[in-house]
């Protein structure tokens, strides 16, 4: 479901230790990674729709592709905390509530209400939605009222979610407020706590008293882990480790791109076995959800990692193509559906036929163009006006608490959704 930073890439020493290495506040390589998280969601979704996702290898592969939303939630924890990970080191001022709150609420919501209204008024397969559906899917909230996730808009659980975790997230910087200057140190082995002790959640929510078509492992609880690797990466990168003891040595590891990337290899292929669980909508037991929910943490760790903690430059994310694609993900992420209901018919396939390529490039050239359009008359027009209007209050003497704050809050609040929901 699922910010990016608009400030401008910092100057960096090539050959800096990554034990005082500190990020700059734009890392154009997140951006990238974000598209491929992207792209990841809508793969998985072809190739469920082709049935491509079939008990072989390779159908495990692309199944298990749904793991790229433990990637935005874990984007969304980094870039969204950092603030207030700097902050309680004596950096920046953390951002002010209500205007984190209206940038998210303005980078999430317009594009968002455009697509539910669209498919629900135009999709054939979720024409004949009722007005609780209705309710449910404009207000985010179709995760907590039966059978309301929708034809075409069935992704949108994980941007409840994500909603979920803007709402959570003051609170948790209230909770850790007094854990600043000598004392930040103690932050990260209270998300690491917090982060375990939500990996049984399941083990809650299958025996909670809910309606039928609720499910409460679709709620922020369940995912948690995926937003705190996110969270604790922001204070792993903005501390001073000094490079000793244990948090020393494994900031050096995390930043070391080959390391990680076969960790991140082994932990996918586990991932794809019954250990995680089926893929699809089939049920998952609660061990099966909590493993699930520990291998997606670690993903979302060993892929991000090795951007944020060391200096240098990735060509591939960073490269001009990726850029752009990171800051049309989020508009990916929410029209691939309903792109993907009318790609069947325009290419002569029926639901659960065609083959995954051909499917699959149609699916993606058609959401790039919507998304590309969808970016530039709906989504940057509206940060564009908030901005405005943000001048427009600072040059009139507005609250100097909000000026003091606008840099910082800029960052987080065009961050993760900012480019970004899964």
């Amino acid at each position: 479901m699922p910010e990016r930073l608009t400030a401008r890439v910092a100057s960096s020493p090539m050959h800096a230790p990554t034990s005082s290495f500190r990020p700059p506040r734009f890392i154009p390589a997140l951006e990238g990674m974000r598209a491929l998280a992207a792209l990841g969601v809508l793969t998985t979704h072809v190739a469920f729709q082709t049935r491509s996702v079939d008990g072989s290898v390779m159908g495990a592969i692309w199944g298990r592709l749904d793991l790229a939303v433990a990637l935005f939630f874990a984007l969304s924890g980094f870039l969204l905390w950092r603030p207030h990970a700097d902050a309680a080191r004596g950096g920046r001022p953390a951002p002010g509530v209500r205007r984190y709150l209206r940038h998210r609420a303005v980078r999430i919501l317009p594009a968002y209400v455009v697509v539910v209204v669209v498919v629900l008024a135009l999709v054939p397969a979720a024409r004949g939605a009722n007005a609780t559906a209705w309710f449910a899917n404009l207000t985010l909230l179709q995760v907590y009222v039966p059978y309301t996730l929708v034809a075409g808009l069935t992704q949108m659980w994980s941007l409840a979610v994500e909603v979920s975790f803007y709402a959570a997230l003051p609170l948790l910087a209230w909770f850790l407020v007094r854990l600043r200057g000598s004392r930040a140190r103690w932050r990260v082995p209270v998300m690491l706590v917090v982060a375990v002790v939500s990996l049984g959640w399941a083990f809650v929510a299958h025996r909670l008293p809910l309606a039928d078509g609720v499910s409460g492992t679709l709620w922020l609880p369940g995912y948690l882990p995926w937003f705190l690797a996110g969270t604790i990466l922001a204070e792993v990168a903005v501390s001073d480790s000094g490079g000793h003891g244990l948090g020393g040595r494994l900031r050096r590891l995390s930043a070391r791109r080959v390391p990680m990337a076969v960790v991140a290899v082994v932990v996918y292929a586990v991932a794809c076995t019954p250990v995680a669980g089926p893929s699809g909508l089939a049920a998952v037991s609660a061990p099966q959800f909590a493993v699930k929910t520990a291998l997606g943490a670690l993903l979302g760790w060993t892929l991000l990692a090795p951007l944020v903690l060391a200096p240098g430059h990735h060509r591939f994310l960073a490269s001009a193509t990726m850029q752009t694609l990171g800051r049309w993900s989020y508009a990916i992420f929410i029209w691939h559906l309903a792109v993907l209901a009318v790609v069947f018919p325009l290419v002569g396939f029926a639901l659960f036929g065609g083959t995954m390529w051909s499917v699959w490039l149609v699916t993606v050239v058609v959401t790039v163009g919507v998304s590309a359009a969808s970016y530039g008359l709906v989504e940057e027009p509206a940060r564009r006006a908030m901005r405005d209007r943000e001048r427009r209050g600072r040059d009139r003497g507005g609250d100097s608490t909000t000026v003091a704050s606008a840099a910082t809050a800029t960052s987080a609040g065009s961050v993760t959704h900012q480019s970004n929901p899964v």
